[in-house]
């Protein structure tokens, strides 16, 4: 594979995933149930790594930013692997 295949392959599935985290969060608001069977795979792909940045994250009081925090650390190491491979195949 190109690099440049690679490089959009890997923010494809960052921006993806990036996507997923952002409609678990919202998921309350627009009423979908991630224990139905055809939404329950969104919760199992999202929730240990939204779960383990709130565990880093102190409690901020009844908002939980832990998905937010989880977009914008997706949104960096998205940028520094494709940096890093776009670089890689110059």
């Amino acid at each position: 594979m190109t690099p440049i295949i690679i490089e959009r392959l890997l923010y494809s599935v960052f921006t993806l995933y990036m996507l997923m985290v952002l409609l678990r969060w919202l998921g309350p608001f627009l009423e979908l149930n991630f224990h139905d069977i055809r939404l329950r795979w969104i919760a199992s792909l999202t929730d240990p790594v939204v779960g383990l940045v709130r565990r880093i994250l102190p409690p901020l009081g009844p908002v939980d930013f832990g998905p937010l925090a989880t977009v914008l650390l997706l949104w960096l190491v998205r940028f520094l692997a494709t940096e890093l491979v776009g670089r890689s195949g110059a």
